[in-house]
């Protein structure tokens, strides 16, 4: 395939939560509020950083919701809402899709 192939953009939030039962229920209310096409929940991942001047380790869940360029800002406002972790990760990263794929995701999170 040629890069053309994926010239529509969509965008990719990342964030990662303490335990899945935490990052289920936020993939369900994203998708089920039509701020977020899909999440994809990846783990347990083992992550080490730091924090306050310590070197911390953790198991986490990694998310990565898909959501259109128009919507993201409100998917990102809705993710950092109600997070567990008192600095959430919040990544946000502008990528090419298919163009069937990147309908499907501004359809599926533009509403009725």
């Amino acid at each position: 395939m040629t890069t053309g192939h994926f010239s529509e953009p969509i965008v990719e939030l990342r964030t990662t939560f303490g335990d899945r039962v935490e990052a289920e229920a936020c993939a369900a209310r994203l998708v089920s509020e039509r701020l977020a096409a899909c999440v994809q929940i990846e783990g347990p991942v083992r992550s080490t950083y730091r924090w306050r001047g310590n070197v911390e380790h953790a198991e986490e869940f990694r998310c990565v919701c898909k959501t259109s360029v128009e919507r993201a800002d409100a998917c990102a406002v809705a993710l950092v809402r109600g997070h567990a972790y008192e600095l959430p990760e919040l990544i946000r990263v502008v990528v090419g899709a298919a163009p069937a794929y990147a309908a499907w995701v501004r359809e599926s999170v533009a509403g009725d």
